[in-house]
């Protein structure tokens, strides 16, 4: 309760109050962007982006329970104008610390992702990597919750079919 009261003062322009909503989500915010960027560097870049237009946009937020979910809109937006930009596609590498012998797992989990389109690559992050909820997606995504159970029921049957052809044991 008391982080959405704190969501509500930031919305009212209180800056002490953005500036506590920012430091609450910004391993969050960070984490989406280095999933994006595949750099530390232009992660932080991309977070004081975000964090300058989120200030600057704050009071357009309508209901404070779905800030983070506002900032995470943003920090998507703008990191998918800077793969465009770069036209690089996501990587998972930043995603996990692996260990050496997880790297064969890695690979092929890149391989599979890979061959996603850069929406379903974006739903199977959110879900799987960033553990966000169905209705957070839906907001997110501005869809209906009942697509994107859809369309991850649609991806994770492509990643099985493309694991099984591959003679991987069932991770999907």
């Amino acid at each position: 309760m008391e982080e959405l009261e704190t969501s509500r003062k930031a919305i009212k322009g209180d800056d002490d109050a953005f500036l506590e909503v920012m430091q609450l989500h910004k391993e969050s915010l960070l984490r989406a962007a280095l999933a994006f960027l595949k750099d530390e560097d232009a992660a932080i870049e991309a977070l004081q982006e975000v964090t300058y237009r989120a200030y600057k946009k704050i009071h357009t937020v309508k209901e404070p329970a779905y800030l983070k979910t506002w900032l995470t809109r943003i920090m998507i937006n703008y990191c998918q104008d800077q793969v465009k930009r770069k036209k690089r596609i996501i990587s998972d590498k930043q995603l996990y610390d692996v260990s050496v012998h997880q790297n064969q797992s890695l690979i092929e989990l890149k391989e599979a992702l890979g061959m996603l389109s850069h929406e379903d690559q974006q739903l199977i992050y959110l879900k799987y990597f960033q553990n966000t909820k169905i209705k957070e997606i839906a907001a997110i995504e501005n869809i209906p919750e009942g697509t994107v159970k859809s369309r991850l029921h649609k991806v994770l049957k492509t990643l099985r079919l493309y694991f099984k052809e591959k003679g991987a044991s069932d991770h999907v």
